[in-house]
């Protein structure tokens, strides 16, 4: 009877930590671009991931994007610095998020892996139609 409340426990203590809604904020560090772009194909690959995600993305200086997204209220904004080698995805500022001590609601670090996701799929697709 002791090992079955002790494995009760043990069960509810797992389903309790997986369901917790903040995580340690997701960026994504120099991810390497390993095809023969230029800085300007690279930048169109990012903006047309980006905006097919629902992102609005505006060019805030050379070689570094800036992007907003709004899902009801929530609204997450992040800077992507790159080159024609590399590129980064860093989170800048967010509302409704409950970011704090660099933790943020899980869905922010879905839509970044997502996001990061279509970058390099659309990476592999442009540098395969040259």
């Amino acid at each position: 009877m002791k090992a079955f409340k002790f494995a009760m426990a043990f069960v509810m203590t797992l389903i309790l930590v997986g369901c917790g809604r903040v995580q340690p904020v997701l960026n994504f560090e120099n991810e390497p671009v390993a095809y023969d772009l230029t800085a300007e194909q690279v930048k169109s690959v990012i903006t047309k991931a980006a905006e097919n995600r629902g992102w609005v993305v505006s060019e805030t200086k050379a070689g570094e994007l800036n992007a907003t997204i709004l899902v009801r209220s929530h609204e997450a904004i992040i800077d992507i610095p790159y080159t024609k080698k590399y590129y980064s995805i860093t989170y800048v500022d967010s509302k409704n998020l409950k970011a704090a001590d660099g933790e943020i609601h899980r869905n922010y670090n879905r839509w970044i892996n997502n996001l990061n996701t279509d970058i390099r799929k659309q990476l592999a697709a442009t540098a395969a139609s040259k």
